[in-house]
């Protein structure tokens, strides 16, 4: 999971099955009290497993960085810091990739760990459990690591669990809002033309211009364009065509 500066790339040796996911990056926004709220789910989580780091890691690409990180003694992770995810060697990488939990109790132990960016650190044991956002893309990972070897008991694997799918409805929460959001917003601007289109409108008796609201005379293409916000095309009625075009045969 390691966020550093400088840390070099480390080959991903699996032995897991290949199944992985096409990962994107996320844009989506946060409130500062969801954020507040996945701040104490860390802090809680990290105190009851007993660690010293308990994250939530957001995919950013190219890069994933910590999001939200425990403020507990012995954290070498801070929110902000990033590092390329893809080829890193990071234990979030095959969370993301393989959308499953990962389990790693001692990575120097571990053939396929003992090499991985995070050793540098300290972190010897980690584990992890994806989180996604309500159309199934990759958000990132909820995680803990220890300085030491752990087997993380079944049910810390459950709280852990627990805390994800908070932040998963959270984000659908999210989602759902910016969505009405977006819908009345639009809603807003089509109520906001009919009543435009409905009122009394001001027109010249002669050339046909329009007075807008301060009193300025503009023609009836203009007013359209800028105030009633329609896209104008010009054409010829077959009235004016008969008087103007006798000689071309635009309607019949």
């Amino acid at each position: 999971m390691g966020i550093q500066a400088n840390i070099v790339d480390c080959k991903i040796e699996n032995d897991g099955d290949n199944r992985m996911v096409e990962p994107t990056t996320t844009n989506t926004h946060i409130p500062k009290a969801n954020l507040e709220a996945w701040q104490e789910i860390v802090d809680i989580m990290a105190e009851l497993i007993g660690i010293p780091a308990g994250l939530i890691m957001r995919l950013n690409e190219p890069d994933i960085e910590v999001f939200v990180s425990s403020q507990t003694e012995g954290n070498p992770y801070h929110p902000g810091d990033k590092e390329k995810v893809w080829g890193s060697g990071l234990y979030c990488e095959t969370v993301i990739k393989e959308q499953k939990k990962l389990l790693v109790p001692n990575a120097l132990s571990d053939k396929n760990w003992k090499d991985n960016p995070d050793i540098k650190l300290n972190m010897v044991s980690y584990l992890g459990f994806p989180i996604t956002l309500p159309d199934g893309k990759p958000f990132g990972t909820i995680c803990v690591l220890d300085n030491k070897e752990n087997q993380y008991s079944a049910n810390f694997e459950k709280l852990i669990l627990k805390f994800r799918n908070i932040i998963q409805s959270d984000l659908e929460i999210i989602h759902m809002n910016q969505v009405l959001g977006d819908q009345n917003k639009r809603l807003t601007d089509y109520l906001q033309e009919i009543q435009t289109l409905r009122g009394i409108i001001p027109i010249c008796t002669h050339c046909k211009c329009i007075r807008d609201d301060k009193g300025r005379w503009n023609s009836i293409e203009h007013y359209l364009t800028e105030e009633a916000r329609a896209d104008v095309s010009h054409s010829i009625c077959p009235r004016c065509a008969e008087i103007y075009y006798p000689d071309y045969d635009l309607y019949n």
